[in-house]
């Protein structure tokens, strides 16, 4: 209500319902006063970022959690975007080991699609649900500066390890958040494309995960959320571990319980929790309102990495 509607009784059959919601409420009470002031970095992307609907849920999800003092700040990633960019201008794009290449022409398209139309669009749905925020990259106020990925392989034949050259693939060294600090305390929400400078004056295209961790660790942030396609991190026999540490993490990834696209997750996750961040969660993107589930109810919705396992979610 916005004070100016008439007063009116609730119908008894509606009362059930009103007295849920209350519960729901007051059973979010502790978590909204531990997170007062705190800030939680979010990495969004992948199913959700192609569906209006459920951009739009993220996008009233993050002005509720400004409304109720909890700094949320974002990092977009973009794969599938920028892919479609280079078709429709006939770049092509190598991949060595299912690693994009990135040449000088791919890396301006990917700047061109991640500082430009994702981050304005991501500004504009906060717009729409009522919250006020601003396009940032890496490169703003001098937020990260980035070095050239390094990766290697070995020869099939030699077995002897060779450096890949993946072009502008960039990772974080240092981050100052000054512009982020400067945009918190306007009352803006930060939503910032993983693109950095590097000390060598090239723009680097970094992944979204890698950069949101980075931020994560160098903000001191209560939380890490990576918004995912799967329910979290799953046992061998697909059941959702709830709560992992570090050395737990080193033990599913030895008898291979964590393999694919979850390890380096979770190495960001790890890295970020070491770095400074109080806790990291794996969350699956494609539940409606998963975020406000994972933080503001006793349930919890996915897995929480942290140094200690009591930390709680």
């Amino acid at each position: 209500m916005t004070g100016t509607e008439p007063h009116t009784a609730a119908p008894q059959a509606d009362m059930a319902a009103i007295r849920a919601k209350a519960e729901t409420l007051i059973e979010a009470l502790p978590y909204l006063q531990r997170y007062a002031g705190r800030t939680f970095v979010v990495k969004y992307g992948g199913h959700a970022m192609g569906d209006e609907r459920a951009a739009m849920e993220f996008a009233s999800d993050v002005v509720l959690l400004k409304a109720v003092g909890i700094n949320p700040v974002v990092v977009h990633g973009g794969g599938p975007q920028i892919g479609a960019m280079l078709a429709k201008l006939g770049v092509e794009s190598t991949f060595v080991d299912g690693l994009r290449v990135t040449d000088k022409a791919t890396a301006d398209i990917a700047e061109m699609v991640l500082s430009g139309a994702i981050n304005k669009q991501l500004v504009g749905w906060i717009a729409r649900a009522g919250g006020k925020a601003i396009g940032l990259s890496g490169k703003d106020g001098g937020l990260v500066t980035a070095t050239k990925v390094t990766r290697t392989r070995k020869d099939p034949d030699s077995n002897i390890e060779q450096a890949l050259d993946l072009g502008f693939v960039g990772e974080p060294t240092t981050v100052d958040t000054g512009v982020i600090d400067t945009a918190v305390a306007a009352g803006m929400i930060p939503i910032v494309a993983p693109i950095g400078a590097g000390e060598d004056g090239e723009t680097y295209n970094i992944n979204a995960d890698t950069m949101a961790g980075a931020l994560a660790g160098a903000l001191g942030a209560a939380r890490l959320l990576l918004l995912t396609d799967v329910p979290g991190v799953l046992d061998k026999d697909g059941a959702l571990l709830t709560d992992l540490t570090p050395d737990k993490i080193a033990a599913l990834h030895q008898d291979g319980t964590i393999n694919g696209g979850m390890i380096p997750k979770l190495e960001t996750c790890v890295s970020a929790v070491e770095a400074g961040c109080e806790a990291a969660v794996v969350l699956d993107g494609r539940v409606p309102h998963a975020m406000l589930l994972e933080f503001f109810t006793a349930r919890g919705a996915g897995t929480l990495i942290s140094l200690a396992s009591d930390s709680g979610s």
